[in-house]
């Protein structure tokens, strides 16, 4: 248990609602958690589920219904063609990645994920044995991963690649370019399989395409394709995810899900088939909101002095680069939020590569993102003359 690590984003929230409840004013740009509602015809079709009976237990990989419109989704979006029978519905994004790793990883293994990059990747990797092996993702690369970088750091003891784009915590995108760089190179290694985590991959901006690696029909046999509900259309409470695996691998992410939780919240599932089968209006609107955000709080950021921020390429944070202000992450983080009034997640809490970094979430409105910079820099500029 040692091994386990945790989630910096909800220690954040947690001190940050204890500050709230005190009395403090507090802007919570920590939480990755869009701060807009579950669109009215999901949350009803999860009432009508639950009037219409749907109350027992549903197959342990996910009702049929629901695993039929994830493929027709995966094809309508990306033209790939998926076997329902390859879809596990889960409850949330962790679960794949937790049933991934443990398939994985051993003493003695090696597993490359992606630094700075999501915490819960570390974790598990720790936590399964396997010895982590970082991908460095650069500033001066817009944080997208380099596959040649990437391809250089396999072993024989390599058994799984993490992959994350539109990635957490740094909104950075890796080209189409990149990743077919990547799948040619992976010929190479025909033992290695890959996770690639696609959460983000309808929170894109500037006219980028989604590169997913089920688009790579050489890699099928060995891509993990996560992805779900929660970021896309704001349901990160309903709990409620899925992977496409590859066919020989779905036996035993069934058998996991059948150990770990049975099933998926039945009235759930019936509301996620909603979701994609409905209109996809509030998603738009959701990431258009996004784009307005993004570009204000990247231009606000760039104007403090100490700040300088790239503009990410998807998903809903920014990832400031915060070295000219001489304080460390980690201080950053924490004298914000109890002296400026301001939650943000250091850069460190996303790996040793987050040293200089913190992470901002843009998912609340434009005019608290405003505020929570303005904040930021008046804090900043009290600090330099006293």
């Amino acid at each position: 248990m040692d091994r386990l690590g945790t989630e910096s984003a909800f220690e954040v929230l947690a001190r940050a609602k204890a500050l709230e409840a005190s009395g403090h004013s507090i802007i919570n740009l920590g939480i990755g958690q869009p701060d807009f509602k579950t669109p009215d015809h999901v949350v009803e079709a999860g009432v009508k589920a639950l009037r219409d009976g749907h109350h027992g237990y549903t197959p342990a990989n996910g009702i049929p219904e629901l695993r039929r419109a994830v493929a027709d989704d995966l094809n309508a979006r990306h033209g790939v063609d998926v076997d329902p029978d390859c879809v596990v519905v889960v409850p949330g994004g962790k679960v794949t990645m937790f049933f991934a790793v443990l398939m994985f990883g051993e003493p003695g293994a090696e597993i490359i994920y992606p630094n700075p990059g999501f915490p819960i990747y570390e974790s598990v990797i720790r936590f399964s044995g396997a010895t982590p092996v970082s991908l460095p993702l650069r500033e001066e690369n817009g944080f997208a991963f380099s596959a040649d970088d990437l391809l250089s750091r396999i072993t024989d003891r390599t058994r799984l690649i993490i992959l994350n784009s539109p990635a957490n915590p740094t909104g950075g995108v890796t080209s189409k370019a990149e990743m077919d760089k990547l799948a040619a190179g992976l010929a190479n290694y025909p033992n290695v399989a890959l996770l690639s985590d696609e959460i983000y991959s309808r929170i894109i901006y500037d006219g980028r395409e989604h590169a997913t690696m089920l688009a790579y029909p050489e890699l099928r046999d060995r891509v993990i394709m996560l992805d779900g509900w929660s970021k896309t259309y704001a349901m990160t409470g309903w709990r409620l995810g899925y992977a496409v695996w590859p066919r020989q691998l779905v036996e035993h992410a069934t058998r996991l899900a059948i150990n770990d939780h049975s099933c998926v919240n039945a009235a759930t599932q019936w509301a996620g088939i909603a979701a994609l089968q409905g209109p996809q209006d509030s998603v738009e609107e959701m990431v258009r909101a996004f784009d307005d955000r993004r570009r204000a709080l990247v231009d606000a950021l760039n104007a403090i002095p100490g700040i300088s921020c790239v503009e990410p390429g998807g998903a809903f944070y920014v990832f400031p680069n915060i070295t000219g202000t001489g304080f460390s992450a980690k201080e950053l983080e924490g004298r914000l939020l109890e002296e400026a009034g301001v939650a943000t997640v250091a850069g460190t809490s996303f790996g040793r590569e987050g040293e200089g970094y913190l992470r901002l979430s843009y998912a609340n409105s434009k005019e608290n993102c405003l505020d929570a910079a303005a904040r930021i820099r008046d804090w900043l500029a009290a600090q330099q003359a006293a």
